[in-house]
């Protein structure tokens, strides 16, 4: 068993039992957004009580809903209360839909009698006129010519009435997988009822055995004869082989013809009796289905054995697009149509299927994909590497995604479980699998910690197929402060192990093994395989994440004209100052096309004025951030990548036939025209300038400033200098520095902050008179609790608002190897005042977007903490590195006062060495060198 699910291999087959919802909650499972409730207020006018005096009195105050869903509109009673109406509108809209609200588990025979029950109202006359989508197609039977007038296909009914596949199930609990035991067992049932149904010859169709009287059926015709002239329909053909490329067809449809009927003439078989129809593919809205022809072997004696199945069919024709998009198998040739009848309207409902509707589905059978379609952006947008917040979410959820993710596989909706440590003791609560805000309602913990670590909740996933076999289990290490960050985070865990599979279907079991046990899911790979089985045929085009991420060549800048370039990227426009930083929103314009080489034509593929995403969470392609932290607000970029894998090119295509035709004549590359229209910084940024003037981060870079003259440094190394911002504003004051290193563990901070120091430099070196010392900068990516001697010794080191974005542990591992291994003369660190956040918070609206219920609780300043220290933690963790390692400290800060509660909002420790003299060490190389700058080269 993959990743330890169970070590006797027996898989647990029943979740937990589900609570009963409401109607409006199961509305809401099925439709999500998609159901539109209006509300309307209902004068009565009730009378007096004396005869003869009919004087209108205003009566009590009532409501009326109405509810509109894809398929249909409803109009409730009327109630006092609007959640009343709202909750009948919602299960009017269950019973038309034949939803079962009340928990339905008859007896075998009880369900066969239903059955049968079921299958007498459809053939009764009075179904004839309902507004039963079913219906449409009994009243287009009749216009069938010859002995097929009033013949229905098996296939349509058990297709498209709910109740007869609910009823089925629980006969055979094999239904819910095989189709062909719904048909044995509806044409069973009829079979008892032969007074009113019978079998056409050996087609598999049903009809009256009493033809229906002329007049109604007259009636009836002319009532579908609305159509004077045939309808054109676009569908595509998907090819039983993987080989062929699916391709776009027209049909057509004259007024008195029977859609079914003309489906199967294209897919080479004389009527519908002998088509089988998938279930919806898609939004259920657009009744986008899969048509594909019955086995030829299959006949009417062979459906009433108890146990059918395809086994006889000729397995070499498996269409394996065909089946992973609908679910089941499916042999042969299929057509993807969208065509049918609808609760709204009697008339034949229809929307045309192109080949880029084909890529999406495949796209939005992905991970990944249903986050791409949700932003619009299929080829700038990725799903990102972690939930920070929900204001700097974009898109669909997590918990939505992999709820979608759930449905468009046919797995039952995942389950969550969240837990909460309740003074020690960890409890757990259930929570439903879907529930009235999808994003999941925030849960205010009333013990959590002030300080130390994230949070107390933590919330489990199992993911069960239809027939409640347990596929993966999700186990999560991390615990949070909100019951909605501990969901969202485990959903897009679980996205994230599911999506490197689908991008790479043909990695090996112990592979995916290896990467499940790492994260704490466990699943079985027998039963995962069987339910992905189509993937490796299916999805071969891998991923968009990392494509073409070559960093620009900063040797090439050409500071007169403030341009940035090389051959894969160039940057122009005026250095507004205002760039994006970790952490903070980057809304940019870009357009995406499709371009030839030598020939230079192009093709529009995709464009967004407003895309939106958060700095350092692989919310875009790794290219596209890349560039953009490189940019200032106004700036506009252009570069080209080599091209993704062809169908997420298709998906976002408006015309996939004529870029198809030019991906298969001529190489191309794809074309990026980028522009950076705003950057809203982190909120702890904000609360901070919100407060402060000068803000917490220059009056740091000042208190900083302040001792490298004091002290007379000639070299400095920033521990964590992200994109460079203590090491940019040094550069603006007069220093004795000549010597500066940052060291960071992000590539993407350190190439941001190359790009901003380099002008800088060039300036003040070619300056007659430069206002500063500097001789040389060196950029090393790294981490900082690993040591390397080219930074051994330093006069100074600063570690400003860093340690708090580690593990507590590697926060105290920090401190020792600084310390004792790098051995700094002096050494600045500063980090947030727990204390003082709750009159930062204060101090801005935003500062509780996310959460209403905790604006009293003072919370971690930025989502990235892993800790905050009161004032006597942190004094107590210096003061024992520097007793330990020979080191004086003294303790100050910024923002507020020491003598005035609660102190600095910016504490700040510095260290001093007290022997002078330092050893000699062994040459020890652990980081990367990135970037250097040295005057001796101007």
């Amino acid at each position: 068993m993959g990743g330890g699910l169970m070590e006797s291999g027996m898989v647990p087959t029943v979740p937990a039992k589900k609570s009963l919802l409401t109607p409006k909650a199961i509305i809401h499972q099925k439709f999500g957004d998609k159901a539109c409730y209006k509300v309307e207020e209902v004068q009565e006018e009730t009378k007096t009580g004396c005869l003869g005096l009919a004087i209108p009195q205003k009566g009590p105050c009532l409501y009326r809903c109405t509810l509109q869903l894809p398929e249909l509109v409803v109009i409730s009673d009327t109630f006092k209360k609007k959640k009343d109406a709202e909750q009948s509108a919602a299960e009017k809209a269950l019973e038309k839909l034949c939803i079962h609200q009340k928990e339905y588990n008859p007896t075998v025979q009880e369900a066969w009698d239903d059955l049968g029950g079921r299958l007498f109202d459809l053939f009764a006359t009075e179904f004839l006129s309902s507004h039963h989508p079913l219906s449409g197609h009994f009243r287009a039977a009749l216009q069938r010519e010859g002995r097929l007038c009033g013949s229905v296909p098996i296939s349509v009914i058990a297709t498209y009435d709910a109740k007869i596949s609910t009823i089925c199930k629980y006969i055979n609990s094999e239904a819910e997988s095989n189709f062909l035991i719904v048909l044995s067992l509806v044409l069973r049932a009829a079979s008892k009822l032969d007074n009113l149904v019978t079998s056409v010859d050996e087609q598999l169709s049903l009809q009256r055995r009493n033809p229906l009287l002329p007049e109604i059926i007259h009636a009836l015709v002319d009532r579908e004869s609305r159509l004077s002239e045939s309808l054109s329909i676009e569908v595509i053909r998907i090819p039983s082989s993987v080989e062929k490329t699916v391709e776009p067809l027209v049909l057509t449809i004259s007024s008195n013809g029977y859609y079914v009927d003309v489906i199967a003439q294209e897919l080479g078989v004389n009527e519908a009796s002998k088509v089988f129809i998938s279930g919806t593919i898609g939004k259920a809205s657009s009744d986008m289905r899969l048509y594909y022809n019955a086995p030829e072997c299959l006949l009417m004696d062979q459906l009433s054995e108890p146990h059918v199945n395809l086994a006889s069919h000729d397995k070499g024709s498996l269409n394996a697009r065909a089946s992973y998009l609908s679910g089941q198998e499916v042999f042969g040739d299929a057509i993807l149509a969208a065509v049918g009848y609808s609760w709204k309207s009697s008339d034949l409902f229809h929307e045309d299927v192109s080949l880029r509707t084909y890529y999406r589905l495949l796209v939005h059978m992905m991970p990944s994909g249903v986050y791409k379609l949700s932003r619009e952006a299929i080829l700038a947008a990725e799903l990102p590497m972690a939930f920070t917040t929900r204001s700097n979410w974009k898109g669909s959820f997590p918990r939505e995604i992999l709820c979608t993710f759930c449905r468009v596989h046919r797995l039952s909706e995942p389950l969550f479980e969240s837990s909460i440590d309740l003074a020690g003791s960890c409890k757990k609560s259930k929570v439903q699998s879907v529930k009235k805000d999808t994003n999941g309602a925030p849960v205010t913990s009333s013990c959590g910690k002030s300080t130390g670590t994230i949070g107390d909740f933590k919330c489990e996933i199992k993911i069960f197929s239809k027939r409640q076999e347990l596929i993966l289990q999700y186990k999560p290490k991390e615990s949070y402060k909100k019951q909605t960050d501990a969901m969202q985070s485990s959903a897009l865990k679980v996205l994230l192990w599911l999506n490197t599979f689908f991008e790479n279907p043909d990695m090996t079991t112990e592979t995916l093994s290896s990467s499940a046990e790492k994260l704490g899911i466990q699943f079985s790979p027998d039963i995962f395989s069987k339910k992905f089985m189509f993937c490796q045929s299916v999805h071969k085009f891998g991923s968009t994440r990392h494509q073409s991420s070559k960093p620009i060549n900063y040797s090439c800048i050409n500071q007169p004209n403030n341009i940035v370039s090389d051959k894969a990227c160039s940057i122009c426009g005026d250095n507004s100052e205002i760039t994006p930083s970790n952490g903070s929103l980057a809304c940019v314009s870009y357009s995406i096309s499709l371009v030839t080489e030598g020939e230079f034509l192009k093709e529009h593929i995709e464009s967004s004025e407003a895309f939106e995403f958060e700095i350092g969470s692989e919310a875009a392609i790794s290219r596209l951030e890349a560039v953009v932290t490189q940019m200032s607000v106004g700036q506009s970029s252009f570069f080209n990548m080599e091209l993704p894998p062809q169908e997420f090119i298709l998906a976002a295509a408006g015309d996939s036939a004529a870029t198809q035709s030019l991906l298969s004549s001529r190489r191309c590359i794809l074309e990026y025209a980028v522009t950076l229209l705003q950057v809203t910084e982190p909120l702890e940024e904000r609360m901070e300038q919100a407060l402060f003037s000068p803000s917490l981060s220059k009056q740091r870079v000042e208190f900083a400033v302040q001792h490298i003259r004091e002290s007379r440094a000639a070299s400095l190394v920033d521990f964590g200098c992200g994109s460079g911002s203590l090491l940019d504003s040094l550069l603006d004051y007069s220093t004795s520095l000549e010597k500066i290193a940052g060291v960071d563990i992000s590539g993407k901070g350190l190439a941001r902050a190359a790009k901003t120091l380099h002008p800088k430099l060039n300036r003040n070196s070619s300056a007659e008179v430069p206002s500063n010392e500097t001789r040389s900068v060196l950029l090393y990516k790294g981490s900082v609790t690993n040591f390397d001697s080219r930074l051994y010794g330093f006069d100074i080191g600063t570690c400003l608002e860093v340690i708090e974005h580690m593990e507590e542990e590697d926060a105290s591992l920090f401190g020792e190897v600084v310390l004792k291994s790098f051995c700094p003369r002096i050494l600045i660190v500063s980090t947030p005042n727990y204390e003082y956040n709750s009159i930062l918070q204060k101090s801005t609206s935003s500062g509780q977007e996310d959460d209403p219920d905790e604006k009293n609780k003072p919370k971690f300043r930025n989502h990235d903490h892993k800790f905050e220290w009161t004032r006597a933690q942190f004094n107590h963790w210096a003061s024992d590195l520097a007793e330990r390692h020979n080191y004086d400290v003294e303790f100050s800060g910024v923002g507020g006062k020491a003598d005035v509660e609660p102190g600095f909002a910016s504490q700040i420790a510095i260290f001093r060495r007290r022997d002078s003299s330092l050893k000699n060490v062994e040459l020890e190389h652990h980081y990367e060198s990135i970037w250097e700058w040295s005057s001796d080269n101007m």
